[in-house]
């Protein structure tokens, strides 16, 4: 029988991941040991006995055999939850392609020692009708960052200290100033056991409507019956997602279980963490990016001990070290942060299905505007599907669909057509509050005509061409190049271009109209400074300005009662992007920006600007119609074969060498076409079960003096890509490139690169 040798790492510490140690397996354990399990080993010069995981079992010998230590025993328990962590990090490696040791980093946390920080909180000491008094009278005074951390105090009897400096952008002066007046008190103390505190307050009791109650009827019934399975709620903006949430979060505490709430950004939602804080008390904890890497271990270690119940977070809290997790919940799914863009590329929604497998765990998804990935496989009796078509207050906005090339040709050349124009001025005398979207998604590039609408697009693959220097247009899905032209192939009009525009210009022209209008912008150079992004929405909130410009970042999950009129411009940013995914975040986008309109106790408007106003994408979202959205985008996917209806794999390439990085490139893609497509056969309907596509430059050829190729391969199956993506792994181990070239993969792209 031949030799099998374990790959251990000693101590799962991220100062110690640098390599793992290989022993020798003993005939007694090679039916025993699996990856995961704790074992007992000799390790060091005088062979002190240490635990450590196996991470990987192999018959090739990697070290001289004659000074190879043997495993002396698997530690009791065989698999426990760091093994759970090291099992799940193989499945990651392999998934979706990297090193072990990243994999590994990224499930485990760091363990590093620091010192304990000071943890101050607010508290109020005044009655809450003082707090109001003394509110109304910072607002006449316009001292609105007083205002505004009254106003929280008029609500919460204490706030952390660090949020009211951050998220509502208050000084520590005026803090002060508050605690000298002996309004409120500052509380302080020596911890990092629970990086947000809050006081647990009074959850007020919100009885479920029918709907929502045989949501989590259903749910926990499958639970309690063995049978954890996974959910889509597809439920419209405003239809009570979250206490459906809370409330199975709650059952499965009950019985003794833990729960995972993901959230895309968890600075946009406090009000969330409020109410599972008012319900759960320090029985619940958060893992984000703001805090430490020592908190983040401190937190991990809450979890694995039982100190805690309820984690919430962004895609790294999925991997929080919870013993008998029993539910995870995806809240807002459909959002691009839960793919990981450095590697390993794992997306949460697919990772959270493995954790779950492995803890015998529920999984739910929710949405207003769910990923086709999603949806498609509730279709498809995959995930089961859950409905709330109804909002619990308010009314969706009227929606006015703007046709920029009649604005053109009746004389507008303005970025602000003549109905925006028009609301925009109403708002401004009636001291309502405004936003203007620009949708910046595929600024790289497309090229349009502004007379006629018409995109020029790859006759190849059915995406837009971009933009590159020297007049070309490429496309990056096949490398298909063409000239730039100088008139409309589809109307002769000399306005072909592209597109260039930005919230600075936006807001110039918008302070030319309107004298004296007052205006904040958000987007990337203006949210550089930490916190600046936090102060900018507090300032707002607070009605510091009467109109908000930003890109994308504006319109996720923010809640503005004042706000009664949303402006989207050139909607067909995002629409025209090179990117199969361009109709769904176009839809996605828009369907939320309409929605920041008219959540208040005032009626609300929207106003789309677009080249093309007959296009679904913009038709289904002015009418909040998500399945009438997805009836037409699936179709076109199944056309193309663009997942989810098959698979996609993107092999990357970088290079500080043009030529070489694209000759590995071509070198890669040839070698899958030989060993992996096959057209005589077919598939289902006729289709090619595998389909290669490239190389190309990326979408921005290089960056930082890398240059960037990809190349694309399709299936229907997402085990032969994975199978791809092993033959490429050791083909590079058995024939190195020259020079400095790296090779990354990503399935199922979220973005194109």
């Amino acid at each position: 029988m031949s030799e099998l040798y374990a790959d251990i790492i000693v101590d799962i510490s991220h100062e110690k991941l640098d390599r793992p140690f290989q022993y020798r397996v003993p005939e007694r354990l090679k039916d025993v040991l699996e990856t995961g399990m704790c074992v007992e080993v000799p390790f060091g010069n005088g062979n002190k006995l240490l635990k450590g995981y196996c991470i990987g079992l192999g018959n090739v010998c990697k070290f001289d055999p004659a000074r190879m230590k043997e495993v002396r025993a698997v530690a009791e328990g065989g698999v426990g939850i760091e093994g759970r962590m090291i099992s799940l990090a193989g499945w990651i490696r392999e998934n979706y392609g990297s090193t072990m040791i990243q994999a590994l980093k990224t499930v485990l946390p760091a363990k590093r020692t620091v010192r304990k920080v000071e943890h101050r909180t607010i508290q109020r000491i005044f009655g809450r009708e003082e707090i109001i008094s003394l509110m109304g009278e910072s607002g006449r005074r316009g001292q609105f960052a007083k205002e505004r951390l009254l106003r929280e105090l008029a609500e919460q009897e204490s706030i952390p200290y660090e949020w009211v400096t951050g998220k509502l952008g208050v000084s520590p002066q005026t803090v002060s100033s508050l605690e000298k007046a002996g309004v409120l008190r500052i509380l302080r103390s020596q911890s990092f056991r629970n990086p947000v505190k809050i006081q647990q307050g009074t959850e007020q009791k919100r009885l479920l409507s029918s709907s929502q109650r045989r949501i989590v009827e259903e749910v926990m019934g499958d639970f309690d019956a063995g049978k954890p399975d996974v959910y889509l709620l597809h439920g419209i903006t405003g239809s009570g997602k979250t206490f459906v949430y809370m409330q199975l979060v709650k059952e499965m505490v009950e019985r003794g279980r833990q729960a995972i709430l993901l959230i895309p950004e968890i600075a946009l939602t406090y009000q969330t963490l409020l109410r599972f804080y008012a319900m759960f008390g320090d029985r619940v904890s958060v893992m984000n990016s703001n805090l430490s890497s020592g908190e983040k271990y401190d937190q991990c270690e809450r979890a694995r001990n039982g100190e805690i119940d309820v984690i919430i977070g962004p895609r790294s809290a999925l991997f929080t070290p919870f013993p008998r997790l029993g539910i995870i919940i995806l809240d807002e799914e459909h959002e691009g942060s839960y793919k990981s863009e450095a590697t390993p590329k794992y997306h949460a929604r697919e990772t959270a299905l493995e954790v779950a497998r492995m803890h015998g765990a529920s999984v739910m998804l929710g949405s207003a505007t769910p990923s086709l990935e999603a949806y498609y496989r509730a279709e498809s009796g995959e995930y089961k599907l859950f409905l709330l078509k109804e909002r619990l207050s308010g009314s969706l906005p009227q929606v006015h669909v703007v046709d920029l090339r009649r604005e053109l040709k009746e004389g507008n050349s303005s970025v602000f057509s003549r109905k925006l124009q028009e609301l925009l001025a109403e708002r401004l005398s009636r001291g309502e509050q405004s936003i203007l979207f620009l949708n910046r998604r595929g600024y790289a590039g497309f090229v349009s005509c502004r007379s006629c609408g018409y995109v020029m697009k790859c006759s190849h693959c059915d995406v837009s061409l971009s933009e590159h220097t020297g007049k070309r247009l490429i496309c990056h899905y096949c490398g298909y190049t063409q000239e730039m032209p100088n008139i409309c192939p589809q109307c002769g009009s000399r306005y072909i271009s592209g597109f260039r525009a930005g919230t600075q210009q936006v807001e110039e022209k918008l302070r030319q109209l309107y004298p004296g209008v007052r205006t904040l912008r958000m987007d990337a150079d203006t949210t550089r400074a930490k916190g600046s992004y936090e102060k900018i929405l507090s300032a707002f909130s607070g009605g510091e300005a009467d109109v908000l410009i930003g890109t994308q970042m504006i319109v996720k999950g923010h809640d503005f009662p004042k706000v009664t009129l949303v402006g989207v411009l050139a909607a067909d940013l995002s629409l025209n992007m090179s990117d199969y995914r361009a109709g769904e975040r176009t839809f996605q986008l828009l369907a939320q920006a309409v929605g920041r309109a008219g959540r208040g106790s005032l009626p609300g408007e929207a106003v789309i600007q677009t080249y093309q106003p007959e296009h679904y994408a913009v038709v289904h979202a002015a009418n909040q119609n998500y399945e009438g959205f997805y009836g037409e985008e699936i179709i076109y996917r199944e056309m193309v074969g663009y997942p989810p209806v098959s698979n996609m794999l993107a092999v990357q390439v970088f290079s500080r060498e043009e030529e070489s990085g694209f000759a590995l490139a071509d070198r890669l893609a040839a070698e899958v076409k030989e060993k992996f497509i096959k057209p005589e056969e077919k598939g289902a309907g006729g289709t090619i079960p595998l389909q290669l596509m490239g190389p190309a430059p990326a979408t921005i050829g290089r960056i930082n003096d890398i240059f960037r190729f990809v190349f694309y391969v399709k299936s229907l199956k997402y085990g032969k890509l994975v199978k791809i993506k092993d033959m490429v792994e050791e083909g590079l181990r058995r024939q190195p490139p020259d020079g400095e070239l790296t090779v990354q993969f990503d399935f199922n792209p979220i973005h194109i690169m």
